[in-house]
């Protein structure tokens, strides 16, 4: 009797033990699908951020790309003389003169509405010749594809008008005193090649050009109104002069690309939202059509005939 009850108890003590590792294996079967459901949810969703985030940089680097012009463009200027002149004395064949392209990759440099300013550096020897030159005037005129005249300007190399004053750009007056001492005390840098005697000329050719959207510039005439004249080299140095949202992409770029991307992401959210929001309220009705449709298929198999 003793040894049956003992049995008995045993074999409830194994029930109750198997009872309560199949209660925990289901607590941790349940535990396990809610963590992987938790992971699945992140990764979800952290996927999501990123390619929301990936995808507003994305928008806001085509727009400063597609709505940023050149900010400067420079170019080496190379003078000659004409040669298509009536008589070799014609004035229009002592004057030097260089025609400059405005375009790069086949396409034009300057944006449509977008102000530039155009300057013309000089390097000049400081010769007996120059330093007697005096005022010479510095001519330029843009061209179109179709060699149309979109634009003219004639600068003095002395007198320079610009928004607020006028500049004198012309050659520093030396005393032959002063010259002579200068060259005795850098003899040796001279001698050696590592500096030049000449000087540096900025002329402002024009301080807003804006291009013609209906006749783009293509090249640029540029002559020197001097039969004298003695350069080195010449450089031509075109800058976008920003204003507006433009001088704000460009000035602040952090800040710029900050609120850009923000924004981006702000608006490329609550589209989703309301997308998601949108397939949830469907799913209830589609339901219900689903159900109603089952419903009315029972009926009609039901119906004697």
């Amino acid at each position: 009797m003793d040894r049956a009850n003992h049995m008995q108890s045993g074999e409830e003590t194994f029930v109750l033990f198997g009872a309560s590792l199949t209660r925990l294996n289901d607590a941790a079967v349940r535990a396990m699908f809610r963590v992987r459901q938790r992971v699945v949810q992140s990764v979800v969703l952290l996927s999501v951020l990123v390619l929301l985030l990936w995808l507003s940089a994305f928008l806001y680097g085509s727009f400063y790309y597609s709505y940023m012009p050149l900010v400067a463009y420079s170019v080496p200027v190379h003078y000659y003389y004409r040669t298509d002149c009536d008589s070799p004395k014609s004035f229009r064949c002592l004057y030097p003169v260089a025609n400059v392209s405005l375009m790069k990759n086949n396409m034009p440099v300057l944006t449509f509405g977008q102000a530039y300013q155009m300057t013309l550096q000089l390097d000049m020897p400081d010769s007996e010749t120059n330093q007697e030159l005096g005022m010479f005037m510095i001519r330029t005129t843009c061209f179109s594809r179709d060699g149309g005249q979109v634009a003219t300007s004639a600068r003095s190399a002395r007198q320079l008008p610009s928004a607020t004053s006028s500049r004198f750009s012309m050659l520093r007056y030396q005393s032959n005193l002063l010259r002579t001492m200068s060259t005795l005390l850098f003899f040796p840098v001279f001698l050696g090649g590592v500096v030049e005697q000449k000087q540096v000329l900025a002329v402002e050719l024009f301080s807003e050009y804006t291009d013609d959207p209906y006749s783009p510039s293509a090249t640029a005439v540029i002559e020197i109104l001097s039969s004298k004249v003695q350069i080195y080299s010449s450089q031509l140095y075109i800058h976008a002069y920003f204003t507006g949202v433009r001088y704000l992409l460009f000035n602040f770029p952090v800040l710029s690309a900050g609120v850009g991307v923000f924004s981006n992401f702000i608006f490329l959210s609550v589209f989703l939202v309301f997308g998601y929001m949108r397939l949830l309220l469907d799913r209830p009705e589609q339901a219900q059509m689903n159900a109603a449709v089952r419903l009315g298929n029972g009926d009609n198999n039901n119906t004697p005939t």
